[in-house]
């Protein structure tokens, strides 16, 4: 079984979800916002864990990221596949002892990425260009952590991918989203209220590039998973 870990309501699995039904792959969603317990990692297949407006440091405000980040490391100490998306990562860089910054680096709309030499062997990245689109939506950003292996990376922001271990991964840019999400998300504030139909006119012209690299991405690491299984 695949595990999705919701932390945010406004932050569904997207465009995955359907995949992962299209597939035949037994998945359970857990949303671990509303308190929802979270099961061991010796019980799955492979572990996605979402995004969310929060930052890694706001356990004070929003306890059950604790919960997430035990059971992240403990998924990273058996090696469990796991793939960290904008939040996820983030909380996946800072379990493994690297530093989530504010503001430096942070990205809005469609932007290319690029894969490192090494992002080019990764089994996540068969079969995607070396350059692709992602959807970034992040103010905060990770640092790399120790033993990691960068995988990707885009003009504004130096860590857009990275691995720990064989099968552990940290995404920056989010491969799941659809207009829907997109449009729900430029709305939310007032900064990005004023350039709604832009990212939303954005994210509809570059959608037929966006979507074959993002739903390749996850099944390449369902492929993964189930070569350790």
């Amino acid at each position: 079984m695949v595990l999705v870990v919701q932390n945010d309501p406004e932050v569904p699995v997207g465009s995955y979800g359907e995949q992962l039904d299209d597939a035949n792959v037994p998945w359970r969603l857990v949303r671990a916002y509303a308190g929802e317990p979270l099961p061991e990692p010796g019980e799955l297949a492979a572990a996605i864990v979402l995004g969310g407006a929060m930052g890694v440091y706001d356990t004070a405000k929003y306890p059950f990221l604790s919960t997430v980040r035990e059971f992240m490391d403990v998924s990273v100490r058996a090696d469990l596949p796991l793939l960290g998306i904008c939040l996820g990562g983030q909380l996946l860089a800072d379990l493994c002892g690297a530093v989530v910054s504010s503001g430096q680096w942070g990205e809005k709309g469609v932007h290319g990425v690029t894969l490192t030499d090494a992002g080019g062997r990764d089994p996540l990245f068969t079969g995607i260009p070396r350059e692709f689109l992602s959807f970034q939506w992040h103010n905060d950003s990770f640092a790399l952590p120790a033993g990691s292996v960068l995988l990707a990376s885009s003009l504004a922001c130096p860590n857009q991918a990275f691995r720990i271990g064989h099968h552990v991964y940290g995404l920056q840019f989010h491969p799941e989203v659809t207009s829907a999400i997109v449009a729900a998300w430029a709305g939310k504030t007032r900064a990005t209220s004023s350039r709604w139909e832009e990212y939303v006119a954005e994210f509809t012209k570059h959608g037929p590039a966006y979507r074959p690299a993002a739903a390749r991405l996850l099944a390449n690491f369902l492929s993964l998973a189930r070569k350790v299984c």
